[in-house]
């Protein structure tokens, strides 16, 4: 009997640290989003690609041009003295789209599989 239990304990170790190494696997392949910056002060850059700086510079008016309207809710409009009154969101959305981190929440969904199996066989194990 407690050699079952002495092994049941040695494949319940070999299974974690199976899953913990299947993890860290799992991070460096999909921790993408955030980058850390070089100062070492512990903030991170995020990317959004672009293809030349007219197009920075849209995604900037168009950004400014949001914000105008969002801080001045009595007219709710560009002011008259911005030349292309037009905004763009599906731009905005686009840039949005870049920075969401979609690859982290595939990472959060394998882990979520690997400690759901960790559950179940813990459970599987006191049952017996």
């Amino acid at each position: 009997m407690i050699r079952q239990i002495n092994l049941r304990i040695k494949i319940m170790d070999t299974d974690e640290i199976m899953k913990l190494e299947r993890i860290g696997m799992l991070s460096n392949r999909l921790l993408n989003t955030l980058k850390p910056a070089q100062d070492k002060r512990g903030m991170y850059n995020a990317e959004i690609r672009i293809y030349d700086y007219c197009e920075l510079l849209s995604i900037i008016r168009n950004l400014m041009k949001l914000c105008i309207i969002a801080l001045d809710n009595d007219s709710a409009e560009v002011p008259p003295t911005v030349l292309n009154q037009n905004i763009d969101v599906g731009l905005i959305l686009g840039v949005t789209l870049q920075l969401f981190p979609i690859d982290e929440f595939e990472l959060i969904n394998e882990i979520s599989y690997l400690c759901k199996d960790l559950k179940d066989e813990g459970n599987a194990d006191s049952n017996s």
